[in-house]
C-alpha cells in the first residue's frame, strides 16, 4: 500500500467506516510495534508493560483524537510514533481516560477534518462557530505533541478549572510557580498548534525526538 491508500483509508474510517481501523491497524501496527520495540525495549522491560499497548494507544488515538488527513505515510506513521512513546513512557492509562471523556463531553463536528499538509483550511463554513469547532480541534490534536507534564497541566488549567493553587499542591510546586509553568506550556502549545496549521507536522516531530534524544 502506497501513501493514497493509508489517506484513503482515513477518509472512509472518519467517513464511519468500521473495517478501516482493521485496515490501518493492519498495515502500520507491525512497523509501530518494531519502532517501539527498538526504542523502548529496555523501559517496556523495566515497567513490566507489553506491546498490546501500542495496539490500545493507536486505537484510542483514532477513536478519540480530532479527525485529520496526512499527505504522507510517513507523516502518519510519525505522527502514531510520538502519541504510542507518549503513552508508554507517561501515564498512559490517566491520559487516554482524559482523552475519551473530553471527546464525549465535547465532541466535535463530524465535518471537522484537519488537513496537516497545509495545502488549505479545513473549516468547512465561514461561520463563528465552525471555525471555533475547528480552533479547539487543532489544539486537541497539538495536546498530542506537548510533553506529558505540559500537556497535564494545561488539561487540570484549561478544561478541568483546577485553581493554581492546587495545581501547586499537586505538582509540589508554589502556586506562582504553576502559574508561570502553566504560560509556557500556553506558548508551546501555541507553537505546536502554529506549525500543524501550516504543514509542518514532520518537522515538528523531528525537533520534539532531537529534543527528547531519540534516534
Amino acid at each position: 500500500m502506497g501513501t493514497s491508500d493509508t489517506t484513503r483509508m482515513l477518509e472512509r474510517w472518519h467517513a464511519g467506516d468500521p473495517r478501516c481501523l482493521d485496515d490501518l491497524l493492519k498495515q502500520h501496527l507491525p512497523w509501530l510495534r518494531e519502532q517501539i520495540h527498538r526504542q523502548l525495549g529496555d523501559v517496556l522491560r523495566r515497567k513490566g508493560e507489553t506491546m498490546d499497548y501500542v495496539q490500545d494507544a493507536m486505537v484510542q488515538f483514532l477513536q478519540y483524537a480530532p479527525r485529520f488527513q496526512v499527505e504522507s505515510e510517513a507523516s502518519f506513521r510519525a505522527l502514531l510514533l510520538r502519541v504510542a512513546r507518549n503513552a508508554l513512557c507517561n501515564r498512559y492509562d490517566w491520559f487516554t481516560a482524559r482523552r475519551r471523556a473530553i471527546a464525549q463531553e465535547r465532541p466535535l463536528p463530524a465535518t471537522t477534518i484537519l488537513n496537516l499538509s497545509g495545502a488549505s483550511r479545513s473549516a468547512v463554513t465561514p461561520s463563528h462557530v465552525a471555525m471555533r469547532h475547528e480552533s479547539e480541534a487543532w489544539v486537541r490534536l497539538g495536546m498530542e505533541l506537548l510533553d506529558p507534564e505540559e500537556r497535564n497541566l494545561l488539561v487540570l488549567r484549561q478544561w478541568d478549572d483546577t485553581p493554581f493553587a492546587v495545581i501547586g499542591e499537586q505538582l509540589g510546586i508554589t502556586e506562582d510557580a504553576a502559574r508561570m509553568r502553566h504560560k509556557r506550556a500556553v506558548v508551546r502549545l501555541s507553537e505546536c498548534v502554529w506549525q500543524l496549521r501550516t504543514g509542518r507536522l514532520d518537522k515538528l516531530l523531528a525537533a520534539s525526538a532531537d529534543a527528547a534524544g531519540e534516534p
